[in-house]
């Protein structure tokens, strides 16, 4: 367990212990000590369990070994990749092999791709569809990225840089998102 994860659930543990104190469920009486106005102690209670929270859950949202590593998944025409995710998180990396689009498809979980050494010599399309889940997208920095989207409560954020020559490659995505998102950077 990581640090932070054991300094949520200390904060957590605490402030429901000092709940229980002041509601009587629980007599300690070291314990039971209330300021003057019950409402700074609720307020710093409930301030102490969502910091708590927001520990637990920071602490796993930047595990890098939360994303299952997996081969590149080759569709059945041999070159476009086919990626689908239900309740879960997969990485895909790209390393020397050529890219020749992809359609990725996230349920209720993400996909991770990275691109940045995938050799694209021509224009490519990836197809994205999302579904309460989350698709981000690492970019070479010598491709141009062109973005269609249709969204509902979701979206598509483009922070790859532009590249000045106009002959590089285009890599057009075009994104359904229903309630997720695509992030798309260098």
């Amino acid at each position: 367990m990581k640090p932070r994860t054991i300094i949520g659930i200390v904060f957590i543990v605490a402030s429901l212990t000092k709940l229980a104190t002041i509601w009587g469920v629980i007599k300690w009486s070291w314990f039971i000590k209330v300021s003057e106005e019950p409402w700074v102690t609720y307020f710093c209670i409930c301030l102490l369990i969502y910091v708590g929270v927001s520990l637990i859950i920071d602490s796993y949202r930047r595990d890098p070994d939360q994303w299952l590593r997996r081969p590149l998944p080759i569709g059945e025409d041999g070159k476009r990749i086919c990626c689908s995710v239900r309740y879960g998180g997969d990485e895909y990396i790209y390393r020397g092999e050529t890219f020749h689009g992809a359609r990725l498809d996230a349920f209720c979980g993400g996909i991770r791709m990275d691109l940045r050494e995938a050799v694209i010599t021509e224009d490519e399309e990836i197809d994205i569809h999302t579904f309460c889940g989350g698709i981000e997208l690492i970019m070479p920095t010598t491709v141009n990225v062109e973005v269609k989207s249709q969204s509902f409560i979701g979206g598509v954020g483009n922070h790859a840089v532009r590249t000045t020559d106009p002959k590089d490659p285009t890599l057009h995505i075009i994104a359904s998102n229903f309630l997720g998102g695509v992030d798309i950077k260098n």
